[in-house]
This record gives C-alpha cells, structure tokens and sequence, in this order.
C-alpha cells in the first residue's frame, strides 16, 4: 500500500487512560477526533468492566479499532492501572490495525509519552511503516482488504444455524437489517464480520456495525441505514423491534424473523435449493471457506442473471430495470416471484 493510500485511510491515534481512582479519560489524540465520537469511544473501551484485548466498530462511516492493556510495570505509568489505544480510520481492516494498536500498546508501556505514539503514528502515515520495541515492524502493505473480508468462517456459520443459513442469505441479498446478539462482544464480532461475504457480489463491509451499543445516538444512527448487521451484547435488543427484520440469538441458535419482515422473506423451493448448495459445500472438508464462499457467490450471480433477462434499458445511459410484468407471465411459484419482486427492489432494477 503506498504512503498516499496510508494517508487517505488512517484518519486519528487516541488514548483513553483508567487511573487508579477508577476513571476512565480521554487523554490525548492526534489530528483530532470530534467530541461526540470521544464520548462514544470511552463507553466503548469498557475500561470500567472487564478488559478486551481488541474490539472494533464502525459509527457514522468511521471504523474505530481500540486495543486495551493492564499496566503491569509501573514504572512510566504510576497513575493508571489500565489504558486504550484507539485508532479510526475509513477501511474495515481488524488484522491491520490491531498490529498497528499493540505496537503503539507496547511502545506507550516502555516510554509512557505520547510522543512516542506520535512518531510511529506518523512513520505509518508517511512511509506505511513502523518499528516496533521489541524488533519487529508493521508494514501496511501486509495487510490486503480482501483478507480482511475472509478472514472469518462462514463455514462456522453454517455448522451453527445449517439450513437456517438460507435465511441469512435471503435478508442480506434483500439488504435487510440483521441484529446479532451474544453476551460476548468477540464472539458477537466474529459471527458478524463474514456475514457480508454471502452477498460476494456487493463486497460491501460498510453494512457492518458489528459493536452497537442500546444508547439513543447509537441506535439513531443505525435507523439511518438501509439494511445493515449490528452486532449487540444487551439481551434487550430482542425487544426492539423497531432495530431489525431478522434476529439472530447465538447463544440459543436461533434465527427469528420478524412479523413485518415474513411477507417480503416468505421460503419456497429456490430458497431450499439455495440452503442445500450452501449446507453442501460448507460441509465439503475439501473446500476451503472461500471456496464456499465462491461457490454461493456463482449461485448468486445465476440468479442475477435470471433477473436480467426481465429487465429492460429505454436509453443508453439508463440503468436496466425490470419489466414486473413479463416476470409475472413467467408464472415463477409465489415465494421466487416474492423474493425476485424484493430483490430487483434491493439491487435497484425495479421500475416504480
């Protein structure tokens, strides 16, 4: 990755520090982060409860990665027992910027100075590289996208929910609004993060806000979007309704999709079909998950097709849009005409 692209992406370095009377502050950052994300990424850090190593999160198209320590020496830090390195940006990259978060973690530990932090900061943003203390380095251009995009399992997804993983499938291609609740945030984070990789074709991770918190600016901001996965660790979201046309309690196994949702997500033999090629191939030990996940993407683009050949350009520069009644003449079962209807609605085919 060059230095530009670094530049572009990368937009602040924080640190969040918890003293020993127990507060948790906001004690420096580089440029600038606004004092709304400052407020939110304090509650994030859950300085106050258990320590996370690493989580991350995205609000108002800017993705937060915060890496947590407990001061064990002393010696630079008298005053704090714990602190958090915060990192924004506006690439969806985990691996990278958790490299990057625990050599800056390491270097405030030996040097307590914000300096420091500040000179490594700035060596990834110009040259796309740092040293880190103890002899090692970060490189940006170790760190491509698209392994970020598969760098969970969907075979695990598969293994959980089986056939049920159709009902995944069917909200993400129809840009539902999925909400993923565990008590656990890496759990909570891990099962969401592979999500988007079921709609391959898009490769759009900025549906996901895999850390989403029940405050009103929080879940505001999650209305604001069109279809999205939220991940939460408040058993409370279950009762908001008004969050999601499709939940997903992973402690219980359980996908439940919501009354106002059934009629647009109504099953039928395509979705079947759908489910045992997706069940199928995430059973295969021989395949690898981006194997299966290639082999849904090929049943994806089979379906686009059948949706192309009902669309219909009335100018050169006019996108295709669908012809509702020639797809009806087609006299598909109910439930693929119902799904075929709300997807050329979702992929922005559909003449209204």
């Amino acid at each position: 990755m060059s230095s530009a692209v670094g530049v572009q992406l990368m937009l602040s370095v924080g640190l969040i520090e918890k003293d020993t009377n127990g507060d948790a502050l906001w004690v420096w950052c580089y440029p600038s982060v606004r004092a709304e994300l400052r407020d939110l990424l304090v509650r994030k850090c859950f300085l106050a409860d258990e320590i996370h190593p690493f989580i991350f999160g995205q609000y108002q198209r800017t993705w937060f990665y915060i890496a947590a320590v407990r001061v064990q020496d002393t010696a630079m830090l008298r005053e704090v027992t714990h602190f958090c390195i915060v990192l924004t940006a506006k690439d969806f990259n985990p691996e990278k910027y958790m490299a990057l978060a625990r050599i800056l973690c390491r270097t405030y530990e030996k040097h307590g100075s914000p300096e420091k932090l500040m000179e490594s900061y700035m060596a990834v943003l110009t040259k796309g590289v740092c040293r880190s203390e103890d002899n090692g380095s970060f490189l940006c251009k170790d760190y491509d996208t698209r392994k970020a995009y598969l760098a969970g399992s969907i075979k695990d997804v598969v293994r959980q929910f089986g056939m049920e993983t159709v009902i995944l499938y069917t909200a993400l291609m129809l840009k539902k609004r999925i909400v993923v609740y565990h008590p656990r945030v890496e759990t909570v984070q891990e099962f969401s993060r592979i999500l988007p990789a079921l709609v391959w074709h898009r490769q759009d991770w900025s549906i996901l806000h895999p850390y989403v918190h029940l405050a009103e600016e929080e879940t505001e901001e999650l209305k604001s979007c069109t279809g999205y996965i939220a991940g939460f660790t408040e058993s409370e979201v279950s009762n908001r309704l008004d969050l999601y046309d499709v939940y997903v309690n992973l402690p219980d196994s359980e996908i439940t999709i919501s009354q106002a949702a059934k009629e647009s997500m109504i099953m039928g033999k395509l979705h079947k079909d759908i489910g045992q090629l997706i069940v199928q191939s995430a059973e295969d030990p021989e395949k690898s998950d981006s194997q299966v996940i290639k082999d849904i993407s090929l049943k994806t683009k089979e379906i686009l097709t059948t949706l192309a050949a009902f669309a219909e350009t009335s100018s050169a520069d006019q996108k295709p849009v669908i012809n509702f009644e020639a797809l009806k003449q087609k006299r598909f079962p109910p439930a693929t005409e119902t799904f075929l209807f709300h997807l050329a609605a979702s992929e922005q085919m559909l003449r209204v």
